[in-house]
């Protein structure tokens, strides 16, 4: 009798070893290794390619351009993200934190398909049918087009997509998925690499659209092999905090459509609802008379969106000052800071500095800079700033204020919301005299901050 093999593989590159290693050589990872059987390739056969049967090269304006009907999900910001609906077999991979409301999206994005007569195979590895169906009670989802099966068998589910035929097949998740022929356990990098490669061909061969649910790790990316984000047709994240109310669907790749775009959502009892007006939402709880705060015309994607920005600087109660970044790169404030410091003569050295971008945004453009800058200064100095005034601009290391992108969308969401001045870079300032607004260009931090004391 042959004796069993084992090797010990990288749960997040799929590097194997013959010996258990804390730390993967490959990819630097801790603690990522696994013991799995090593199968060895049967005798007899060659591990080489079959020769395949030989097909002539088109050139490209040999092929002839198909029309593209994308299946309308009814849902504004979700066919926004994907770049007008879902492609007729592609693949889509959607993931997130655990409570985000994945499951939920996709349960209403079948009732939408459904009522307009696709037909839909929803297969969960996590839910029951009593479950998904407490779920479809609590959600209203009554489509007669909806089918659901409790399965993790990849082989069993394969051979229900080719007898049903679905328009669209949900794969809830795909860490959860099993194969009897890859000796290692479900959620392992061999598992999901090999699974999600068998459902693809199906998607590709019989032009049936899939979505794949991934877990994702504490960082934040999804659980698996890197290589399962290159085989599929668009990544999407849900992102925000479990205990808000306000999701952002965020596309990361997507062959059929842009990556810039998002879509806001407000979580509710019955699912999931569309936001149209963001920028409203964000600025409806601002508290007004107080110092600290400011408006900030902010671009995701090709949408304007107007945020609140808070800063707080106090004393501080430690041997060090502390320094608090949420919604934005810490890095970065820290880094005003220091401009501050240098170029205003302030004496922060020995402060807290805390800032906050409310409403669970995250804000990575730095047209961010200049706010960030006023609010800091409108804490320190004990002012406030005028609430239909917005700021906008990119600091540089000199204190010079620096042009920035997509000015005039920036402008018309504020006059379009009520906002009446807004402080920006002087180099933007040209051919902006129809925009509604009172504007105060300025070309550093020392003048902008003047406009405001």
């Amino acid at each position: 009798m042959a004796k069993i093999k084992k090797k010990f593989v990288c749960q997040n590159c799929g590097y194997s070893t013959p010996k258990w290693m804390g730390r993967c050589t490959e990819c630097g990872e801790w603690n990522s290794f696994v013991e799995e059987l090593d199968m060895p390739t049967e005798q007899g056969k060659k591990n080489t390619l079959e020769r395949a049967v030989y097909t002539k090269p088109k050139r490209i304006e040999e092929i002839i351009p198909q029309k593209e009907d994308r299946f309308k999900t009814k849902n504004k910001e979700l066919d926004r993200v994907l770049g007008g609906g879902i492609v007729p077999g592609g693949v889509i991979l959607l993931g997130g934190d655990p409570g985000i409301g994945k499951s939920t999206i996709l349960l209403q994005t079948t009732e939408n398909l459904g009522s307009q007569g696709l037909k839909i195979l929803y297969i969960s590895g996590e839910e029951s049918e009593q479950q998904l169906k407490m779920r479809a009670v609590r959600m209203k989802v009554k489509s007669q087009n909806i089918f659901f099966l409790s399965e993790i068998n990849v082989p069993y589910i394969v051979d229900t997509i080719l007898h049903e035929k679905p328009d669209l097949v949900i794969i809830d998740s795909i860490q959860t998925m099993y194969s009897p022929t890859i000796t290692s356990a479900p959620g392992s990098v061999s598992q999901i690499r090999e699974n999600a490669n068998a459902l693809m061909q199906i998607a590709k061969k019989d032009n049936i659209s899939m979505i794949l649910v991934g877990h994702v790790t504490k960082e934040g990316n999804i659980a698996g092999p890197r290589v399962l984000e290159h085989m599929v047709d668009t990544v999407l994240y849900f992102e925000g905090e479990k205990y808000h109310t306000y999701r952002i669907l965020r596309g990361v790749k997507n062959r059929f459509g842009s990556t810039n775009e998002i879509g806001i959502f407000e979580m509710a009892q019955d699912g999931l609802h569309e936001v149209a007006n963001p920028s409203e939402m964000m600025l409806s709880s601002r508290p007004k008379n107080t110092c600290g705060s400011v408006v900030v015309p902010c671009m995701e994607g090709t949408r304007p969106l107007l945020i609140e920005l808070q800063g707080l600087v106090s004393q501080t109660s430690f041997g060090n000052p502390r320094r608090m970044a949420t919604g934005m790169d810490y890095n970065r404030m820290v880094l005003l800071l220091a401009i501050m410091e240098k170029r205003l003569g302030l004496q922060l050295q020995n402060l807290d500095a805390y800032i906050n971008v409310v409403g669970g945004m995250k804000i990575d453009e730095p047209a961010l800079d200049l706010a960030v800058v006023s609010v800091l200064y409108s804490s320190f100095r004990n002012f406030e700033i005028p609430e239909d005034m917005m700021i906008i601009g990119e600091v540089g290391l000199t204190g010079e204020v620096r042009n920035i992108q997509h000015i005039e969308k920036r402008l018309k969401e504020g006059a379009k919301l009520g906002f009446k001045r807004c402080i920006m870079p002087k180099g933007n300032a040209r051919g902006l005299e129809n925009t509604g607004l009172e504007l105060l260009p300025v070309d550093n931090i020392s003048k902008a901050l003047n406009i405001l004391k």
